[in-house]
């Protein structure tokens, strides 16, 4: 897939210019952070798996890629957060307004490019996208600091905040090669569950990664008050004293006894259910693939997969 990615970088730095200097320092700087690309390339792989070589790939790989970004500098200073990707955040460089201000120029330049394919579907899809992901961020707002949320509300989040935007990349890539309904709804449960995939070994790997494989502070999810599914079976499944440890650490956010909170999350077996959970969305995204015709397209979406939750950063 590199040729496909390298045009799909061509396009990105093309549609990134601005006549504002700040606009134009800023997305390079966010871009260029050595992202995985995960959204775009998903796109390309499912529209070649689906015998598409329409240019318009690229732009949308590209536009994917622009709403990421824009949720990371939105993210990134609703976090307070100061490191990702190994460097330090847009917020943390630039300021928090310039961040956000810069973060809303990429999704309105999201959306001009989606105007240009001149087809309504690919508009709906990622109209719908944008706002779904919005209402995730609100949600994980309202979740901060709450200990008692159910495994299905913090679910939820992971749904709407994380894997709308793999099911629509995923789904994009049907839409332009005109799939059949059935075929795009594969494609599109396929990106969700990847997604769902994706986000529960990023969360995982709060408790078991290290700052320099993940490019972010360690502890970063309970110091944000984050009850993500690690804690939330730890305290399921630990003693009453343990439980009250946690819960007072997602209360107010400490991670000054983090290393005992790492060793909770460790003994009580939550890390393994958390990775087993992920495994289990992994092979739902794998059995979507069957709807898809044999190549080395479709092989390299299973290999996606797998790698979705056998990663350390």
């Amino acid at each position: 897939m590199a040729p496909d990615m390298a045009e799909v970088d061509q396009v990105i730095h093309q549609r990134l210019s601005s006549k504002v200097a700040l606009v134009n320092q800023i997305s390079n700087y966010i871009v260029n952070a050595g992202g995985k690309r995960v959204r775009p390339m998903l796109l390309l792989l499912i529209a070649r798996a689906l015998g598409n070589n329409s240019s318009q790939r690229h732009e949308l790989a590209a536009v994917v890629e622009f709403i990421h970004t824009a949720t990371l500098l939105h993210d990134d200073v609703v976090d307070e957060s100061n490191l990702r990707r190994g460097r330090q955040t847009a917020n943390a460089m630039f300021g928090n307004a310039a961040s956000v201000l810069v973060g809303d120029f990429l999704y309105s330049r999201a959306f001009q490019m989606m105007v240009t394919t001149n087809r309504l579907r690919v508009m709906e899809v990622l109209a719908d996208a944008t706002n779904v992901i919005a209402e995730g961020e609100v949600l994980q707002l309202m979740n901060m600091h709450d200990p008692d949320i159910s495994v299905d509300d913090y679910l939820k989040v992971i749904e709407y905040k994380t894997a709308k935007l793999f099911e629509a990349s995923a789904r994009l890539g049907a839409v332009i090669v005109d799939a059949t309904p059935e075929v795009e709804e594969v494609c599109a449960s396929y990106g969700r569950t990847l997604g769902t995939a994706f986000q529960l070994i990023d969360d995982l790997l709060d408790y078991e990664g290290s700052t320099a494989e993940l490019g972010k502070n360690i502890g970063d999810d309970l110091r944000e008050g984050k009850p993500t599914l690690p804690l939330l079976v730890a305290m399921q499944r630990g003693t009453p004293e343990q439980r009250e440890l946690i819960r007072n650490a997602i209360i107010h956010g400490e991670v000054e006894r983090m290393a005992q909170i790492v060793d909770i999350v460790k003994t009580t077996g939550a890390l393994q259910a958390t990775r087993e959970a992920a495994e289990e969305q992994a092979r739902l995204a794998e059995g979507c693939l069957v709807a898809l015709p044999g190549s080395v397209y479709r092989d390299a979406l299973l290999q996606l997969s797998a790698d979705s939750v056998h990663r350390s950063s």
